[in-house]
């Protein structure tokens, strides 16, 4: 049980099931210079995390640490000579690790206010996965009226991809499993199976001339397919790697591989341009300009969020301490959208 002066967070030991993470308890966290402590009220389960409890996360820490890639929360603490005004102010934050907690110790410099009549689990379904859909769209520069294609469209960062595509006035089509077709529909969403075999004539039977842009967070075989739909100039943007849990070899092969490919095809003389976004792209080498992009555009998101524009998509919400559950449930793709963990 969290007191005044211990905090609750959920540790990975190791390369465990879902049932193998640990619930630890220790002293409340003081923040230093440059710091603040924030009250988790809502973080997240994403890919990354199903990823690190396999250890095939890029770059994540030795095993035990505490997962957790976004938050929202509240100011209790700032560090010495840090702004008091920032005491009490609901935030956002990307941590990458370290948010499946009650408290958590952040930068002050990657603090996004968020609207106070937003709820915080609506808010923490855009913190990374908004900031994702937001800047993978406007890299792509598409104008209303084209056609996007967006494989999983059901997921956490596809259900705000699609919300956002359609607000510029994209004609969206999204491969989902069936049982998730009816919840697209209602997003404005042109939904396919993703497990039809016949799955790229079915995109071509709804857009003949190839789509402007496909948005893939697989990079399985199927990425072959995606590029051979573009339309002339269109754009295949890669941004996940999901394929390589299911692999026998190493991620950093698959992942180097992908890249390869991508490469090899961008130097076609077919007009067609391909490659992978980088949510971390600039962080170590432009520091300070990556946190102003960063909060400048979760800034934005959360505002269309507030304006109704972006439908938060939760398909469930846990207690912290029944984080096994919530994985579980959350590996399962049972339902669309992200799943929530509620300290």
């Amino acid at each position: 049980m969290t007191t005044d002066r211990m905090i609750t967070e959920v540790v990975l030991p190791g390369v465990v099931e879902p049932d193998g993470l640990q619930i630890n308890s220790r002293a409340m966290p003081v923040p230093a210079a440059g710091q603040a402590l924030v009250e988790v009220e809502a973080t997240g389960i994403s890919f990354a995390e199903q990823s690190m409890r396999r250890d095939l996360y890029p770059g994540q820490p030795k095993f035990p640490f505490v997962p957790g890639y976004d938050l929202v929360g509240t100011v209790r603490t700032v560090g010495p000579g840090g702004d008091g005004s920032l005491v009490g102010t609901r935030v956002a934050a990307v941590t990458k690790t370290g948010a499946w907690a009650t408290h958590a110790v952040v930068d002050v410099d990657d603090l996004t206010p968020v609207p106070p009549d937003v709820d915080p689990a609506a808010a923490e379904t855009v913190v990374v996965n908004g900031v994702t859909a937001w800047q993978m769209l406007h890299g792509a520069r598409l104008r209303a009226g084209q056609t996007i294609l967006v494989h999983g469209a059901n997921g956490g960062v596809g259900t705000v991809l699609v919300q956002l595509g359609r607000h510029l006035g994209l004609r969206v089509i999204g491969t989902a499993a069936a049982r998730h077709h009816a919840a697209l529909r209602e997003l404005g969403v042109e939904p396919l199976d993703y497990r039809d075999p016949d799955l790229a004539a079915r995109v071509r039977e709804l857009s003949p001339a190839g789509v402007d842009a496909v948005f893939d967070p697989v990079a399985g075989p199927g990425v072959r397919t995606s590029f051979r739909l573009l339309a002339p100039g269109g754009k295949l943007v890669v941004y996940g790697n999901a394929s390589a849990l299911g692999s026998a070899r190493s991620i950093v092969w698959v992942f180097v591989k992908l890249l390869a490919r991508l490469y090899t095809w961008n130097a076609l003389p077919n007009g067609h341009r391909a490659g992978f976004y980088n949510f971390w792209a600039g962080s170590l080498t432009r520091r300070a300009a990556f946190r102003r992009r960063l909060r400048t555009d979760l800034g934005i998101v959360l505002d269309l969020l507030r304006q109704g524009v972006i439908v938060p998509q939760i398909a469930a919400r846990y207690p912290l301490t029944e984080v096994s559950a919530a994985l579980a449930f959350a590996e399962a793709r049972s339902r669309p959208g992200k799943v929530v963990l509620e300290p």
